[in-house]
Order: C-alpha cells, then structure tokens, then sequence
C-alpha cells in the first residue's frame, strides 16, 4: 500500500516536471519570438525597452503583453505607443494569441499573411497607420476572429472573398483606404455580422442582393466610393445604419435620396456586374466575385469571341474606355475625399462608438454652427494650458492613463457598451482596484472648442460633490484618439425612466415611501446645483428628466449629466434637448428666450413630481389637472391603491403645480421648494 502511494506521488512529480520544462521551454520560445517582433516593431527601441531578452513576458514586465492562465502570450496591447516599423511574419508564432492591438500607431510595410496562423486570435485591431499591399486571403482562416479593424491604413487590391469564412465575425471595419473592386457576396455568408464599413475606398460594382440578408447586420456603409446599381430593398430595415452617399450611380426603390432604377440599369456597361446576370449566357454563379470587366477566354463559355476579330477590337476598345474611366473616377474620389466634411465619431451610422474614429473624423465637426480646428492638436491637458499651476494640480489628481480607461472597458468592446446617444456613448467598466464605472466617451467635435473654456468646464465637473449627483471618478482626455473620457462611479439601478409605467408586483415597482425619498434626494441635487459654494458656481442643469436620474444600489435618486453642458458645444447641447423637449420637461419661456435659468429646472422637477406620483412616463393634461384639483383618482398611480398618503399626494400635488406654472416668476427656487419639502412631509 506504502509503495502504490509512494509511486503515485512519484509519478505525480515527474508529470509535474515535464509540464514544468515545457511551460518553460514555451516560455522561452515565446520570448525569443517577442524580441524579434520588438525589433520589427520598435527598430530604434524607443518605446518597448521593457521587452528584454532575459525578461519573462508573464511578469508584468513586457509592456502592453499579458498571458493566460498556461503562461503563454494572449494578449498584445501596444495601441498609441509611436510604433514606427512593421508587422514582422513572426507573429504568428504566438500560437495562444487572442487580442491583437496595434492600432493608433504608424506602422508601415504589409500584412504578413502568417497572422492567419494565430487561429485563437478573436479581435485583430490594426486600424490608423500606414500599411500598405493588399488584404492576405488567408485572413479567412482565422475562424476565431470576431473583430477585423483594418481601417484608415492604404491597403490596396479587392476585399478577399475569403472573408466570407469567418464565420465568427461581428465587425469589419476596412474605411479609408485605396481598395478597389466590387463587395465580395461571400460576406453576405457571415451570420453574425453586426457592422460593415467599407466607407471611402474606391469600389465599384453594386451591392451584393446577399449581403442585406445577413441576419445580425445593423450597420453598412458604403459612402465615398463609386459603386452602382439597384440598392436591395432589405438593407431599408437598418434605417439610418444604412450610409451610402457619394455613390452617384446608386439607385432603388424605398430610400428617400436614389432614383428609382431604370430597367436596364443593372446592365450597365461601364463597370463589371459580377452579381448580376451577363448578357453572353453568364448566371451570377459563373463569375467570380472579384471577377475582372473581360472573362477569361479560355474558358469554354468565351471560345467563340477569339474567332470574331472585331469583337475582339470591341472587348479591346472597351477596356481602354474603363481604364480611362476608373482613371477619372479614382481622381474625382480622391478629390472629393481631401474636400469631404466628416461628422462626428459618434454619429448614428456607428455601432462600434469611437474606436476606430480619429485623424480625419475629427479634423472637421459635425456642429454647423462652430468650427473646430485645433491650430496645435487637440491636447486640453498638456503642460501649462490652463495658466494656474493650483488649477492644474486639482485636474491632474482625477486625471485617468487612457490605458486604464482602454483596459476597463475592455478597449471600449460591444459586450460593455450601456448605451449610445448622438454625441457621445457609455460603456460600462471596471478599475483595476476591482470598482465598477460608467465610462462616457465623448468625442472632441462635440465638446467646446476653446480648450481654456473646456478646461474651465472640467474644473467645473470636479467640484460637484453631494449625495444625490452621480459621482466623477475622474476623467481622461485622449490627444490620439480626439476624445474626452468621464469616468462615473457605476449606479446599478438603471434610471428613473425604467420604474414608471410598472405593475404592481413588479420588482421595479415602486411603494409610496420609496417615491417620496426620490421626489425629497431629486430636489437635494438641484438645490446643490443651484447654490454657489466654495470654488462651485451655482449652476443650472439644462436636461433634468427621468432618464437623467440614476437609481443606486440603496435606491438614492443620482442626477447625472451635471454641468456636462460646460463641456458640449452650444448646438450640441440644444440637440440633446430635443427629447426632453417631447417629454414635457423643457420650460415654455425657453421657446421664446433660448436661454436656460435655475427656474428651468424648477420646472423640470414639478414634471418629475407629477411623473413619480402618477407612476407614468406621459404626464397628460387630465394628470395635470388633477395634481391642481388635488382629484387623487386622476392624480396618483392606481397600482398603488390605497397605499399612499393622501395628505402628502394634496401637498405634492399644489408642489409639481406651482413648479410647472406658465410663468417663471411664479415658479418657487428650489432652497423654497426643499423647505416645503421638509416641512410638509417631515424627514422620510
């Protein structure tokens, strides 16, 4: 018996040993591996000086690389680092790999097509530098990828049909760059295709009948390029996820901006219909999909055009025409790209909010009204801006590494996007001392453009501290990306606007006592706002609504947004009013004076009194009238029955009533309404 366990435990040691020496011989290749990828990267060593050739890449050591629980590399992570060289063919030796991240840099050369040997590799981000050649097919091997950003680079030649393959594929992402040739149909085979951008390339051809029928897709855009033909009528179900301008030759049935097709249009003899039927007895199935303007004649269906000379003369004619023709097109292409006014990185037509917006995207913005040149380069936080070293000391201690910020959301990926407005978007995250945030991710064409004002604006958001306002961690202003980061403590609880319109028994219902805390915590936040204390100036909100009142994990009310509008741009920050504006809370006197005063948001709190009462989203004139009349029937939520007060309801009610009169002068302050509140209703 003694024995049997001595030579288990024996055997146990010497298994142990063996996968000891191949962890360690693993680890030794692998390091081997990352120098080499070091010099082809970083040639003059000026940013991966951490990368030693003694060094262990699993100990935090190596910048930018992370490995997995078996001690191999998994992670890549050198995005914005100044990166110069090129993408060695040794990468594809890391055969554990599933980040990539080389984007925001300025790599030069090709992509080696030995990336398709990292078949673990999920997300590949190679996005903003310099490469150049064309796309390797055998990226259509990697069948773990899901995330393929190849964007603003000069890759050149057709998309790979080979694309189609990867079955996994989410976001493709090829903008700005030289392609040419038509959309592979093939990608129309990816199922779980959420996102296509193959905006401002030089492709031509129509749009696959294929590809609009992929089940996932939300996004497709196709602008600046030369492409023709009928648009499918399925891609009208993405609504404004469907970006096609500057494709002058478009048309179709059902979207607002193309003419209608003529018959004959999809037989245009000026560019190749490869999915369409040809004229000589050619079905879509017989030519390739990056098929060239002339068939090969070899094949049997062109044997007779080689015994007829003048068709010959003709196919010859014809190709010369094309040339001259694409020749014209790609300069006009290119000309109208040095001119073209791009909007916002977070405009509607981008699910992916951010990520792969920069350089040109925020060279112009998408405010009609400002400009927002940047003479040096955005950089709001560099060294002596703001002309006050105490000033500049208060912002450097919120100040966030923008690789922190990256690393929490996981590079800003789709699993941890909260939500998405027009000018900005918010992912949920989480710090590497284990606490949860909400990540704001604004774009800089949509903030101030004097940086001194922006400043002063962030100065601002720092001195907000009170109970009942969503909590500023901090902030990061990225120069790379064109883009402002505000970090918020997490709130669990979702908003306001998610407990109104519910059911009795419903986990979000909420009991009349629970109302009254929100209505007395609501009212605390816009009293702070309103006060001038210390360094704080007294503020007005601008947006108060149900939406902008976060409920935490002890069912505190948090405003959120607080002096966001000392940011934003001016017109920016009228466009956010337009929802609040159809909900009711935007003060009537704002109409005729476009300009906001603390009894604004005085008016948006007697709406949000009427809201939580009620229990309802829509606050009607019959609502409104019974709040004034005190008729609790028509007044208070009838899920809650009888389970109210009605003294407090009567007193409530004459509240929301003087807070939403017509005239602002006889709207009380909120240090008034705050007084009512204690008094009438006592400390709940």
């Amino acid at each position: 018996m003694g024995q049997s366990l001595f030579l288990s435990s024996l055997s146990l040691l010497v298994l142990f040993e063996i996968l000891l020496h191949s962890a360690t011989v693993s680890s030794n290749s692998e390091v081997r591996l990352l120098m080499k990828i070091k010099s082809s990267l970083d040639p003059q060593t000026k940013y991966l000086s951490s990368w030693s050739d003694n060094g262990n890449p699993c100990s935090g050591s190596f910048e930018g690389v992370a490995c997995n629980e078996n001690g191999f590399v998994a992670n890549i992570s050198l995005q914005g680092k100044g990166l110069s060289g090129q993408i060695p063919s040794q990468i594809g030796g890391l055969k554990s790999l599933t980040g990539l991240y080389l984007h925001f840099n300025a790599l030069t050369g090709v992509v080696p097509k030995e990336i398709a040997e990292l078949s673990q590799l999920s997300d590949l981000y190679l996005n903003v530098n310099n490469l150049s050649g064309s796309i390797p097919p055998e990226i259509g091997n990697m069948s773990s990828l899901q995330v393929l950003q190849l964007c603003y680079n000069k890759l050149s030649g057709s998309i790979p049909t080979h694309l189609g393959s990867l079955k996994k594929l989410s976001v493709l992402a090829l903008q700005y760059n030289q392609l040419t040739g038509a959309i592979p149909a093939s990608l129309g085979d990816l199922r779980t295709l959420s996102r296509l951008d193959l905006s401002f390339n030089h492709l031509f051809g129509p749009i696959p009948t294929k590809l609009a029928d992929a089940p996932l897709l939300e996004v497709v855009d196709i602008r600046n390029n030369t492409l023709s033909g009928n648009v499918p009528l399925a891609l009208k179900r993405l609504n404004e996820g469907f970006q096609y301008v500057n494709n002058p030759d478009l048309c179709g049935s059902g979207f607002a901006s193309l003419n209608v097709c003529a018959t004959t249009d999809h037989l245009n003899p000026d560019r190749p219909e490869p999915y369409a039927p040809g004229s000589d007895g050619f079905t879509s199935k017989d030519i390739p999909e990056s098929a060239d303007l002339l068939p090969n004649c070899t094949q049997r269906h062109c044997k007779g055009q080689s015994k007829n000379p003048q068709i010959v003369v003709i196919c010859g004619a014809v190709a010369v025409a094309f040339v001259l023709i694409t020749i014209g097109l790609f300069s006009f292409t290119w000309y109208r790209r040095r001119k073209q006014k791009i909007g916002s990185a977070f405009d509607s037509s981008d699910s992916h909010p951010s990520t792969d917006e920069v350089k040109e995207v925020y060279r112009k913005s998408a405010s009609p009204l400002i400009s927002l040149e940047y003479s040096s380069g955005w950089d709001p936080m560099a060294k002596g801006r703001t002309g006050n070293e105490n000033s500049q000391d208060v912002l450097e201690s919120f100040m966030f590494n923008l690789k922190d910020v990256e690393s929490a959301t996981q590079y800003f990926s789709e699993t941890t996007l909260l939500g998405k407005g027009k000018f900005s978007a918010v992912f949920k995250g989480v710090l590497r001392d284990g606490s949860v945030v909400a990540v704001k991710c604004i774009a800089k064409s949509s903030c101030k453009s004097d940086e001194t004002e922006f400043l002063t604006g962030l100065k601002i958001l720092t001195s907000l501290k009170h109970e009942n306002l969503a909590r500023l961690r901090g902030f990061c202003c990225s120069k790379g990306r064109g883009e402002c980061f505000l970090i918020y403590d997490f709130v669990p609880n979702g908003s306001l606007l998610q407990y109104l319109d519910v059911k009795e028994g419903s986990e979000k219902f909420l009991e009349w006592s629970a109302r009254i805390s929100l209505i007395k915590g609501i009212a605390k936040g816009i009293a702070f706002l309103h006060e001038k204390k210390g360094s704080k100036p007294a503020l007005v909100h601008q947006n108060i609504s149900a939406e902008k009142v976060l409920i935490d994990q002890w069912y505190n009310p948090l405003l959120s947004d607080s002096g966001l509008h000392k940011l934003l741009a001016d017109d920016i920050v009228f466009s956010m009013l337009k929802g609040s504006a159809a909900m009711g809370y935007l003060a009537p006197e704002y109409t005729t004076t476009g300009r906001f005063t603390e009894k604004s948001d005085v008016y948006a709190f007697g709406m949000i009194i009427l809201q939580v009462v009620a229990g309802k989203r829509n606050i009607s004139h019959l609502i409104h009238q019974g709040a004034e009349s005190c008729k609790l029937e028509d007044f208070v939520d009838n899920n809650l029955k009888v389970n109210f007060s009605e003294s407090e309801v009567e007193k409530l009610g004459r509240i929301a009533f003087a807070c939403t009169h017509e005239s602002p002068n006889y709207r009380p302050t909120m240090e008034a309404v705050m007084e009512e509140l204690n008094e009438l209703i006592g400390d709940s």
